[in-house]
């Protein structure tokens, strides 16, 4: 390549990688969160307990914004990538744009028109009716996720299509539906979406148990039940990534023998590919995809025996209320399921190098004809907006998060007047018990779960 075409590619590569990995941290929460959610307003809707009902608008506030700035992130990434990748989109749009059209529909138009019909309807829609929603709002997020993935998928084995004058076009739609790399990596981001949502209630519920809060209660259940969910769910994500690692020896075999290390393997492969495909380097980078995996495996390892570790302590009430360490332990350990997709990411993505769609579009070939100038403008503007946004959302959530369920917004009855409108009773000890105590785990009758 050229030095100009290779630094527009460079460069366009950073811009894709920073912009679809960040974007990929919102959705993780998002997905989680929204099934708690929905969960959470299943079992109030059903029981009509008032603490379920809080659980619901509490939570449910943290996962609007989540949401509302991923959202703009998203558009943020799919203006770049058309921006930045025309031929990727002139080669295999034909495959390409049904999935992502679809998608579009799904996450712009239903789903966000049923969280308007959520957020605004308390205490005007019926409660089946407003239960309803949340639960389409939910499979709706879920459905976005799979159709993104259906995209993704093609990218690292595709499947159903006939090449027709140098394009790829559909061929058969239910080969591209129901493509192993898809349906495996759909599975493995379902659950470690209700992974980064554990870790991230257990976190802010150790916090607030931390500092002696009034609503000892109320955290001590959300505590526990992101705790209950991590365990489960880590596992789950274990299941579907090790029938991920165990594909790629057939579906991309030199990124296996890069991942295991198997440098004659490496030489075979990259001798073979030379000679179907031409001169040129077919090994992806070992630095981004060893590493990218082996972070990866090291964060699991020690969120495996950290969620263990909890999931045994959440038994014990006192464990629950007093055990000081273990609430900064859960506090520190909310950025690890981040740390882990995003490398799990750097691996899948980093892995199919020198293609963008496996075997058939190296990605010098699919970015678009910009100067270094452009792409550099552009990567600045793309980043700056961004870590832009990523901060707000970082301000919001945890300064909704601090301030507790007593200060939410999401589903308060205007109409209603004093502490019941929040739920809430006078404290005026404000430490949680009777005069002012400050060991709830001492002076309070034991919490219902």
């Amino acid at each position: 390549m050229e030095p100009d075409v290779s630094e527009v590619l460079d460069l366009a590569r950073l811009q894709f990688a920073l912009t679809a990995g960040g974007h990929f941290l919102f959705v993780a929460l998002t997905l989680g969160l929204a099934t708690v959610v929905a969960c959470l307003q299943t079992r109030a809707t059903i029981g009509g307990r008032d603490p379920d009902a809080r659980l619901v608008r509490f939570w449910g506030q943290l996962y609007v914004v989540n949401y509302a700035v991923g959202i703009v992130t998203g558009l943020v990434m799919e203006f770049q990538f058309g921006l930045s990748w025309s031929g990727l989109t002139h080669h295999a749009g034909n495959v390409l744009g049904a999935s992502l059209a679809v998608e579009t529909i799904v996450a712009f138009f239903v789903e966000s028109t049923f969280l308007g019909l959520w957020i605004f309807g308390w205490h005007r829609l019926g409660r089946w009716t407003h239960l309803a929603a949340i639960w389409i709002v939910t499979l709706t997020a879920y459905a976005s996720a799979y159709w993104i993935l259906v995209t993704n998928g093609f990218l690292n084995n595709p499947v159903g299509h006939r090449v027709e004058d140098g394009r790829l076009v559909l061929d058969d739609p239910v080969a591209v539906l129901t493509n192993p790399s898809t349906l495996l990596a759909f599975g493995h981001i379902a659950a470690g979406a209700l992974v980064t949502a554990g870790f991230f209630m257990a976190g802010v519920s150790a916090y607030h148990l931390f500092r002696r809060t009034s609503e000892w209660e109320f955290f001590g259940r959300s505590l526990r039940l992101g705790v209950f969910l991590s365990f489960p769910a880590l596992l789950a994500t274990a299941v579907f990534g090790g029938l991920q690692l165990s594909s790629l020896a057939t579906l991309q075999p030199v990124k296996s023998a890069v991942f295991r290390g198997e440098r004659a393997e490496i030489a075979r492969l990259q001798a073979e590919l030379t000679a179907a495909f031409g001169p040129g380097d077919y090994v992806p980078s070992e630095a981004w995809t060893r590493g990218g995996a082996l972070v990866m495996l090291l964060v699991f390892a020690l969120m495996l025996y950290f969620t263990f570790a909890g999931f045994v302590l959440a038994f014990f009430r006192q464990a629950v209320f007093r055990f000081r360490v273990w609430h900064v332990a859960l506090i520190a350990a909310v950025p690890l399921p981040y740390v882990a997709m995003t490398s799990g990411w750097v691996f899948r993505e980093a892995g199919r190098q020198p293609w963008v769609v496996y075997g058939l579009l190296k990605t010098e070939d699919a970015v678009s004809d910009l100067s270094p100038t452009a792409m550099r403008a552009s990567l600045v503007l793309f980043t700056s907006l961004f870590v832009l946004l990523t901060a707000v959302n970082a301000w919001l959530l945890v300064r909704l998060a601090r301030r507790g369920p007593a200060d939410v917004g999401l589903g308060r009855d205007e109409r209603a007047a004093g502490p019941a409108a929040d739920g809430t009773a006078d404290d005026p000890g404000g430490r949680g018990g009777p005069e002012g105590s400050d060991d709830p785990a001492d002076t309070l009758p034991a919490p219902r779960y």
